[in-house]
């Protein structure tokens, strides 16, 4: 049986309508965490959700800058699309039990990334293509207790990640007709656990509900993988043998602190806004060694184990968006959202500072059935990219490229099922 909060479900749902705006944020975020369902008024709700993202990050003015490994300057494209659209889904299943808990279980990919230049740049002796999925399996619940004229909610839980990929990269310039192309691709996977906690304050009456929630890191201490170097000559990576090598790591992937605020302001209106802090700025340079070598030394940047890295340098990310609701009928309500996300790259990279605006609908036939669509336009703000030195080491010394001001666009679905 339906909570009789139902009656006011479709205003309070206008703030979470707007994924595809968080879809393109920094790093490598793609969906993020979001546990929105939790908080939903019926006693049992199910939702998918699927997000299609499109950024187009073009490089503009690429140099190769090491020409030993093969001169692209002049025989490659100086101009090049970087990116590649991609799918986010996401699944969730809430269920109240008694009058003071709630869970959710929910299944989501809040990391990504997807990079494919291509070979016929000036740059591919730094990038191919890199591709990064993840898959995050959660659990989350929430006791609530009357205080005042609302409701206080402590909530909990854990999840579990699985994050793997590839890098193709030119290591060596081969003439046509070679019998190896000098392609080496370094392939890796690893999982972890993560936990969340957090705080909520909600006044149903005013559509009012005001929540914290932090997610712990997940530390993927056991990265495993292969560097593949069978297509690049032997002397080239000497002393790595031309060889698929087993190789090891360890990374973490973020933790963060969201604050989120919404609240009725007239009969049918909501105002909604939100602060998030991601802590990107730990994943720098990523060390792989030889699995042969684990009993030599530890793996640590520069050490002389390490037979690759990925390189990221990344700062911390802020996002900051704010928007309005409204409640048209009592079958339809919608949303308007900006949404500001600080870039995290440092001077190697595209991660710039991104805009977007996101609208969205949402359609109510009955009480039992949900259907939003949105829609989002964002602008990827312009930069740089070329040698820069952390710590007495330099990084991204292989390639330069600069970067103007491109669009993103998004568009999510979703259907929600309450009884």
């Amino acid at each position: 049986m339906l909570n009789n909060k139902m009656r006011r479900g479709v205003l309070v749902a206008a703030a979470a309508m707007l994924a595809s705006t968080a879809a393109h944020a920094g790093g490598l975020e793609r969906g993020g965490y979001n546990i929105d369902l939790l908080f939903d008024p019926a006693d049992y709700a199910a939702e998918a959700a699927a997000t299609y993202v499109n950024p187009q990050r073009d490089l503009k003015n690429v140099r190769d800058n090491i020409p030993q490994d093969g001169n692209l300057n002049g025989l490659k494209n100086n101009d090049v699309r970087d990116t590649e659209g991609y799918w986010v889904p996401r699944i969730g299943l809430k269920a109240g039990i008694g009058d003071r808990v709630d869970c959710l279980l929910d299944y989501s990919q809040p990391w990504g990334a997807h990079l494919n230049p291509g070979r016929n740049w000036a740059g591919a002796n730094d990038n191919i293509e890199t591709k990064i999925d993840s898959d995050n399996y959660g659990a989350t619940c929430s006791y609530s207790f009357d205080l005042g004229q609302g409701q206080f909610r402590v909530l909990g839980g854990a999840f579990y990640q699985e994050v793997s990929g590839f890098k193709d990269r030119l290591v060596f310039d081969l003439p046509a007709g070679a019998p190896l192309t000098g392609v080496g691709r370094l392939s890796l996977e690893g999982h972890g656990w993560g936990w969340r906690t957090g705080v909520a304050y909600e006044i149903p009456e005013y559509a009012l509900r005001a929540s914290v929630v932090y997610n712990s890191a997940v530390d993927l201490d056991n990265i495993t993988g292969t560097l593949d170097l069978r297509q690049v000559p032997g002397a080239v990576v000497a002393p790595l043998p031309a060889a698929n090598i087993p190789v090891y790591g360890s990374a973490s992937m973020p933790d963060s602190l969201e604050i989120k605020l919404q609240t009725g302001v007239a009969p049918g209106w909501l105002v909604f806004g939100s602060v998030k802090w991601t802590d990107w700025s730990q994943l720098q340079s990523l060390p792989f060694c030889p699995v042969s070598t684990k009993s030599i030394a530890a793996c640590t940047t520069g050490s002389p184990t390490e037979a690759t890295s990925l390189d990221l340098l990344y700062r911390d990310g802020w996002t900051v968006s704010g928007g309005v609701g409204h409640k048209f009928n009592d079958q339809w309500s919608g949303a308007v959202s900006l949404t500001w996300d600080r870039g995290v790259s440092t001077g190697i990279g595209a991660l710039s500072d991104t805009w977007t605006l996101g609208t969205g609908l949402s359609y109510t036939p009955t009480e039992n059935v949900e259907f939003r669509l949105a829609g989002a336009v964002g602008l990827l703000t312009s930069g740089s990219s070329g040698q820069v030195t952390r710590n007495g080491r330099t990084f991204g010394s292989r390639v330069s490229y600069d970067y103007g001001t491109d669009i993103v666009t998004a568009v999510s679905t979703s259907l929600k099922v309450k009884f």
